[in-house]
């Protein structure tokens, strides 16, 4: 039973580290009270850089919340790392007993009385690793496949935390989270490609991402 463990918001903060000044909303905080889901996102949520983040394809941000030992234990890190624990990759649900081989592209949930549906893998972000402090977790996503992903509303409702996600469609059983990050940063396949950019419900930002990294897939 997928749950969710934490529910974060935020609003774009600006940072300041060695590197300068950058803006970002990944310091999304938990709030434990009920909040309105909505196309664009959560009501209180929002986004600095609206080019790649944000929009309906991006409304919500999850992470699985067992890759946090796994990052802690990687690195290094006490259990109770103030910056690595729930919510601190910056997405809004942090999510129990799944993971990204778990779910797939079109899987439909009722949470709420919301409907939300996965359509992209969390394409990873620099500003992670700034945000952590923790060099390399851009390349160590990758190389891990431990991405997360997004989903979009297909209707608005009210979420919260411990709510549970119910299954209620999944069109395409073969086509995991998993399996669309193994594409894209590992093998590229022109097949599975070809396959990819037929699924309606994959956001449409992967699909010209594909298209960018297969040539041959270009329309």
């Amino acid at each position: 039973m997928i749950t969710i463990e934490t529910l974060a918001i935020g609003q774009p903060q600006t940072y300041h580290d060695a590197k300068g000044a950058w803006s970002s909303a990944i310091g999304r905080q938990a709030i434990t009270t009920p909040v309105r889901l909505e196309q664009l996102g959560h009501v209180g949520d929002a986004v600095a850089d609206t080019k790649n983040h944000g929009g309906p394809d991006k409304a919500v941000c999850c992470q699985p919340a067992s890759h946090y030992p796994l990052w802690q234990a990687e690195y290094g890190l006490a259990d109770d790392h103030p910056m690595l624990q729930a919510s601190g990759i910056g997405e809004n649900w942090t999510l129990n007993n799944v993971t990204e081989q778990d779910v797939c592209i079109g899987d439909s949930f009722k949470v709420g009385s919301a409907i939300v549906q996965i359509c992209a893998p969390r394409y990873p972000c620099t500003k992670q690793d700034r945000k952590l402090g923790l060099d390399g977790l851009q390349q160590r996503t990758v190389a891990t496949l431990r991405s997360g992903f997004y989903l979009r509303v297909l209707q608005a409702g009210e979420v919260q935390v411990g709510a549970v996600l119910e299954l209620i469609e999944r069109p395409h059983p073969t086509i995991t989270v998993h399996k669309v990050n193994q594409h894209l940063h590992h093998e590229r396949d022109e097949v599975f490609g070809r396959q990819l950019l037929g699924v309606n419900e994959l956001a449409a930002s992967w699909k010209r991402i594909i298209q960018m990294i297969i040539p041959s897939l270009a329309q």
